[in-house]
């Protein structure tokens, strides 16, 4: 197991890590545990004062967080910007807001007979976040920021090529004034994650991944009965009816296939096009999706840089030919570039059915799957064909399609008329095989929370407010 930066740039190694020892991992997660008992008890005041100071560093130090991200995972250095002002507004927002979102909530005393009943929010302890690389800090952040303002301490398996931003992630949080322990990085190997999980200090686990990855962990969660969120893969669908702006949905569906260069969970990847429009709209997209500039994520004028490794690159390579050797056509791109570094050229695949690969299976690289169907109906029974179900677009102009669109989409989000984006004012997550459990929002503050029913029968208040005080 190796725990190194890579440049998907060039392939070279440019640093490596040795993995924790297992009394190093002990003590991290007994220091979690002890941080929790007395950060638990600090004031939403004080959260969101050290919160805030995240933010700032985060804005202060963008170019630096920025480079980071490129070098270990090839996100463009524009898109590396935007992740780390994005993460800087979430801790905002949940200094904010977290407050109210875990305020006392009060309930029907009289329906259930008491002086006083209500609900109220309380962090659970310290939780395990198991985080993939694509998104480095966003991913983590939305974990982290909800989490902490809720009292809870987190410790974060980052993945294992993308140790430099993990560790300054622990940075962040404890130079921003966050009690020492109350989040950490545990920079250890997948095999290392079940010991961590069943460590009873720990009292949850969070996992962005895939469905293997996934599987494994809700297995161990369920079996220490431990509560668990997963979000898994996707493979969105990008419906376009006849009553849409084709032009604005051709331009939105290159910028959503390639966004992350084309790694992204919550991207679109299946284009479903009416009959009745789809020689335009792939006229449109196919001119857009070639004239993306691929090349170094350094440079700002980059559209797509490399994917995060060679074997990323394989994976992609592999689902294509797999298609095209059972009919499939390729409408553009489709080969590797030449010269160093990972990169894949942004692809439209015509003509995908269900015998190949493509069709079932998450693609994560730029690569497009396009679909022609007669009309919304076989449209959204095609949307809704496979097994994942994380986001969902559709472009329509037609009031009534876009309801059929909002209520028959089988997602955990359905974006109509705009491309699928994560929001901390918005709860995210997936159904069927793209997961369970919900982050962001009001539902991501609670999501590691006991949901406590507090009930207070007559007499009682008299008898505390004459109790003896000190």
């Amino acid at each position: 197991m190796t725990i190194a930066t890579t440049n998907p740039a060039t392939g070279e190694v440019e640093r490596t890590f040795d993995p924790l020892p297992e009394p190093e991992i002990d003590r991290r997660v007994g220091r979690a545990a002890d941080a929790f008992r007395s950060y638990r008890r600090t004031g939403m005041d004080e959260r969101a004062r050290w919160m805030n100071a995240a933010a700032d560093i985060l804005d202060a130090e963008r170019d630096r967080a920025a480079a980071l991200l490129t070098r270990e995972m090839g996100k463009t250095i524009t898109a590396a910007r935007a992740e780390a002002a994005k993460c800087a507004a979430a801790c905002r927002y949940y200094a904010e807001h977290a407050a109210g979102f875990l305020a006392d909530r009060p309930a029907d005393a009289e329906a259930v007979g008491a002086a006083r009943a209500y609900v109220r929010y309380q962090p659970l302890g310290p939780v395990l976040a198991v985080m993939p690389w694509n998104f480095p800090l966003w991913q983590v952040i939305r974990f982290a920021a909800p989490g902490l303002m809720a009292g809870n301490a987190g410790l974060l398996k980052h993945a294992s090529n993308v140790p430099q931003t993990a560790l300054f992630l622990e940075e962040l949080f404890r130079r921003a004034g966050f009690p020492e322990g109350v989040f950490q990085t545990l920079l250890i190997g997948s095999g290392q994650v079940e010991r961590v999980l069943r460590d009873p200090r720990v009292r949850a686990v969070t996992l962005t991944g895939g469905e293997p990855a996934g599987r494994s962990v809700a297995s161990v969660a369920a079996d220490e009965l431990k509560p668990s969120v997963l979000e898994l893969g996707g493979s969105d669908p990008f419906v376009v009816t006849a009553s849409a702006d084709v032009p604005r949905a051709a331009e939105a569906a290159a910028t959503s296939r390639c966004l992350n260069n084309g790694q992204s969970c919550i991207s679109a990847k299946r284009f479903i096009v009416v009959e009745d429009v789809a020689d335009e709209f792939e006229q449109a997209f196919v001119e857009r999706m070639r004239a993306l500039t691929v090349g170094d994520p350094m440079d700002e004028s980059t559209d797509v840089g490399p994917l995060v490794s060679e074997q990323g690159r394989s994976d992609v390579e592999d689902l294509v030919a797999d298609a095209v050797k059972q009919g499939a056509t390729v409408l553009c791109g489709g080969a590797r570039p030449p010269g160093k570094g990972w990169y894949y050229p942004p692809t439209v695949v015509a003509g995908v059915t269900p015998d190949m690969r493509m069709y079932h299976e998450e693609v994560f690289g730029p690569v497009a799957s396009l679909f022609r169907v007669r009309d919304l109906d076989e449209a959204i029974d095609l949307a809704n064909a496979i097994g994942f179900g994380l986001g969902s677009n559709a472009w329509t102009d037609d009031p009534r399609e876009r309801e059929r669109l909002v209520d028959d989409m089988e997602a955990g989000q359905v974006f109509i008329n705009g491309t699928t984006t994560s929001y901390p004012q918005l709860p995210f997550g997936g159904v069927k095989r793209s997961g369970y459990g919900r982050e962001l929002s009001r539902e991501g503050a609670r999501a590691f929370c006991n949901v406590k029913t507090v009930w207070i029968g007559h007499g009682a208040e008299s008898a505390e407010s004459d109790a003896p005080t000190e």
